[in-house]
């Protein structure tokens, strides 16, 4: 099932509308709500977080899950803390594997009536480790495609948090969609090392504008603050940025999560096993993801370029490249 975005001055993912298994939650509403937990690596501040939680909080108003979380837990903690949610009695874990993988892997092998769905570059494993992947690329690469026409430097920049797949395949989209409009545009590419210190994105930002960069890609939370700094304009991702940098995001690659989250529920409440992949529900072409943007900053013609390609996305017709390989 499919949820149709309307392409307006911005196009925004609406989690309270948006579908995929969301058409199982009546009836899961009805029930008692399930036990669930949020373990967040990062503050939920950070935008990834504050995805999953904005989602998660949702479905708790909604009365469909009850929800706790943990926020800020860092690697060596990560594994007590899904061991202490799994005894609390809480059905369904969810988090992030990215730091943790061999050892979240082994926790859900201790408490195998326990469903744990986390963030992760690895594959599903037995029926109670279920994974997704933060797949926003199709809005980077549509995003690209605006910023390939706007530049007058021919050259763009990329700040993202550190060199795994899918921080690499949003970063390698975005500069494919450069380089469909602008084949002769150049990329900037620089990793922060850590998923939340905006000081550090905003420093590196602010060296890829000294090296030619007029437009930044910000994968990280702080690249807009170096844009807005020198007066030039980015693209955020995961979240709208644009209201709170007005004059300087002019579009986002979003990402949402709510479609993904109503899979897992679904399936844990019908007892059927979380070991698969719930990625696909975070696509643009299932609802899950797509771009915002504010109509007139790139050339008309650029836009309707990049709708035209976004209506062979939704389709089916074009497939953004899924190149996890480490930029260069």
């Amino acid at each position: 099932m499919t949820h149709e975005f309307k392409l307006s001055r911005r196009t925004l993912i609406a989690s309270a509308t948006a579908v995929g298994a969301s058409a199982f939650l009546p009836s899961i509403a009805r029930a008692a709500p399930l036990k669930v937990a949020g373990i967040h690596g990062s503050p939920v501040e950070n935008a990834w977080n504050s995805v999953l939680h904005a989602a998660l909080q949702e479905a708790a108003k909604e009365g469909v899950i009850e929800y706790v979380f943990s926020e800020g837990v860092s690697g060596t903690d990560y594994g007590r803390a899904m061991r202490e949610y799994a005894e609390q009695g809480n059905k369904l874990i969810i988090g992030e594997a990215y730091a943790v993988e061999s050892e979240a892997r082994e926790v859900a092998t201790e408490y195998p009536e326990t469903a744990f769905v986390l963030g992760s570059s690895g594959k599903q494993a037995g029926d109670n480790f279920g994974v997704f992947g933060t797949w926003n690329h199709d809005g980077a690469y549509l995003a690209g495609m605006l910023a390939g026409k706007m530049t007058k430097s021919n050259t763009v920049g990329a700040v993202g948090a550190m060199p795994i797949p899918e921080v690499n395949m949003l970063i390698n989209a975005f500069g494919e969609g450069v380089k469909a409009v602008n084949p002769d545009a150049k990329v900037l590419v620089s990793f922060i090392g850590t998923f939340f210190d905006p000081p550090k994105a905003r420093e590196a930002g602010l060296a890829q504008i000294d090296a030619g960069a007029d437009i930044l890609f910000g994968e990280r939370i702080g690249t807009a603050d170096a844009a807005k700094e020198r007066g030039i304009k980015a693209v955020g991702s995961l979240i709208d940025y644009t209201p709170r940098y007005p004059e300087t995001v002019f579009a986002n690659a979003l990402w949402g999560f709510r479609p993904i989250l109503n899979a897992a529920i679904a399936d844990v409440a019908a007892g059927k096993p979380v070991g698969k992949d719930y990625t696909p529900f975070g696509l643009l072409k299932e609802g899950g993801s797509d771009i915002a943007f504010v109509k007139g900053v790139a050339p008309a013609e650029a836009e309707a370029a990049m709708e035209a390609k976004r209506a062979e996305i939704k389709a089916g017709t074009f497939e953004v490249p899924r190149n996890m390989s480490e930029p260069k």
